[in-house]
């Protein structure tokens, strides 16, 4: 099955200013995520940005870079410029991946476009892990999904969910995690056909969306159906901190 990746970047990062383009192994940190999605099956790499400096060093390691607009509010709406301006046909598929994350697996990228390709009533596919520690359950930074039997997204949330109500009302103020296996946290690769992100830059923001900040709400509220499965191969955290950068490093370091 054909797909092709799109890689946004952007420079300004409130934590890390010129993000993508932090040294990590003698690299950019972009073009180890480059790299990592030249391994997956894709049969196109795009890397998209507003900045010429992204361009600039993208364009040195090898990288088909698209140009798009400087008033996007979010990774959507980049993604969709892409897919207009390259005249993808609606049913085609892309998956996003974050220049954020040098480690991703290419395995997942794999997954969500084949468990998109496989589910036609699904216009997005993305993916989840499970949750082991009540930390991360409690996290309003761990988005936790809940799906049903057929792998439908029913809600992303900050908050815990399902909420155990009757274990953390006995717990007391430190519980541990619930027995079972009910917690997942999302993973935030995603898969899209083509006419999904049409439509979402036509959608207005929703209460839900506003309220929780999370996309994802948005194409919910307008009927998507997203298909969450877990993922193949657990990805490492990417990229938002100082500490996270270090982390990274030391372990590509390692692993080289």
């Amino acid at each position: 099955m054909a797909f092709s990746v799109i890689i946004p970047a952007r420079y300004a990062s409130s934590r890390l200013p010129g993000k993508p383009l932090l040294d990590i192994a003698g690299k950019p940190m972009l073009q180890h995520v480059y790299e990592r999605a030249l391994e997956s099956e894709a049969d196109r790499v795009i890397i998209a940005t507003d900045d010429k400096r992204i361009e600039a060093a993208a364009t040195a390691f090898g990288a088909e870079v698209c140009m798009t607009s400087d008033q996007h509010l979010s990774g959507t709406d980049r993604l969709q410029e892409v897919v207009q301006v390259l005249g993808l046909y609606a049913d085609d598929i892309v998956v996003n991946v974050q220049g954020d994350e040098p480690m991703i697996p290419p395995r997942i990228i794999n997954q969500v476009a084949h468990n998109l390709a496989a589910e036609p009533r699904a216009s997005i596919a993305t993916l989840s892990e499970p949750i082991l520690d009540v930390q991360s359950l409690l996290n309003p930074n761990v988005v936790k999904v809940v799906a049903d039997n057929q792998g439908r997204a029913l809600y992303f949330s900050r908050a815990p969910i399902p909420w155990p109500r009757d274990h953390f009302s006995a717990q007391g103020e430190l519980p541990c995690l619930p027995e079972g296996d009910s917690y997942r946290r999302h993973i935030g690769i995603y898969g899209y056909r083509v006419k999904l992100l049409n439509d979402f830059v036509r959608w207005p923001a929703c209460e839900l969306e506003k309220t929780e900040c999370l996309e994802q709400l948005r194409a919910m509220w307008n009927g998507a159906f997203i298909h969450v499965a877990d993922a193949d191969e657990a990805p490492p955290a990417g990229v938002d901190t100082l500490s996270d950068l270090e982390r990274i490093r030391g372990l590509i370091d390692t692993r080289n």
